[in-house]
């Protein structure tokens, strides 16, 4: 008996079509192989596609995989933004649930109605890990096409993060980010060395009205030379800012919007609220709007 399953095509973190992040949504996925998921991943092309399957337990609500074209991930935030807009468009969800994901449990808030509604997602406050040493760090530079000056001097190079971690690199102001030529052989390489999965470059001079950062990222090394809006390193990235006194909290929470994509054509906005308890960090909230691109099905053997 032949299968099928429901597939959309999803724009994160903006709500005009063809810009942001694009993702691939895939309903009805427990039919499918770990092979086909990675298959249909490769098909659709986007930097990720999710695989929405049934709770395994009564500790959350839905259960999502992610895959880049070439391998499985830990957590996708573009992703799942485009998940949760996908099941609150066709299934009318819960405006509070939990989603669990290879990397464990996040909590989700769908905020407003319609298509102005947007997608919260809550993750565990980051680990802040190492600060790259100097033969490092001029290695990094190298393959970015940086010189030490570029580099905002308030900023220092760390990996930031656990599963899905990234290499943190500030640099002066938006002149930098658009003169960037990634090596993106080297950025692999570097990658397995030094223990990053991606490099995400941001200036606090954006330019782009009550944005604080625009940003860039690069993750070769997952099969995505240029993601162009990430909610994940976002996250990370409100952490970093907090560590360093550059973002400010303002009672039990901080805020801050990031913008990314522009110098892809695709302009995107990442909202991020970092909440703490006790004067500790305690959670970063991940938000974004969503647009319908297009929705299919797909009939298999």
């Amino acid at each position: 008996m032949g299968r099928a399953i429901k597939v959309f095509q999803v724009d994160a973190f903006t709500q005009q079509l063809f810009t942001g992040n694009p993702a691939g949504v895939v309903l009805g996925a427990e039919v499918l192989s770990d092979e086909e998921m990675l298959a249909i991943a490769r098909e659709l092309n986007n930097g990720d596609t999710a695989f929405v399957l049934p709770p395994e337990s009564d500790d959350h609500d839905v259960r999502v995989r992610f895959f880049t074209p070439r391998t499985e991930s830990s957590f996708v935030g573009h992703a799942t933004i485009a998940t949760q807009y996908v099941l609150s468009s066709v299934a009318g969800a819960a405006k509070k649930l939990r989603q669990r994901q290879k990397a464990g449990l996040v909590d989700i808030e769908i905020r407003g109605e319609g298509p102005e509604r947007r997608i919260a997602v809550r993750q565990p406050a980051p680990v802040l890990g190492r600060e790259l040493n100097e033969r490092e760090r001029l290695a990094v530079l190298d393959a970015l096409a940086l010189s030490t000056t570029d580099l905002d001097p308030r900023c220092e190079m760390r990996i930031v993060g656990s599963a899905g971690n990234r290499l943190l690199v500030g640099v002066r102001s938006t002149k930098q980010l658009k003169q960037l030529k990634p090596d993106f052989n080297r950025l692999t390489t570097l990658s397995a060395q030094l223990g990053a999965s991606g490099h995400f470059v941001f200036t606090t001079e954006s330019g782009v009205d009550d944005c604080l950062t625009m940003s860039r990222m690069f993750c070769p090394a997952i099969g995505i030379p240029e993601d162009p809006v990430s909610g994940n390193a976002h996250g990370l990235l409100g952490a970093y800012l907090l560590h360093h006194g550059l973002l400010q909290a303002n009672g039990d929470q901080a805020r801050f919007s990031g913008a990314q994509g522009h110098y892809q054509q695709r302009p995107g906005r990442v909202d991020v609220e970092l909440e703490f308890a006790n004067g500790t960090l305690a959670g970063v909230w991940i938000i974004g709007s969503a647009t319908m691109v297009f929705e299919t099905t797909i009939a298999l053997p």
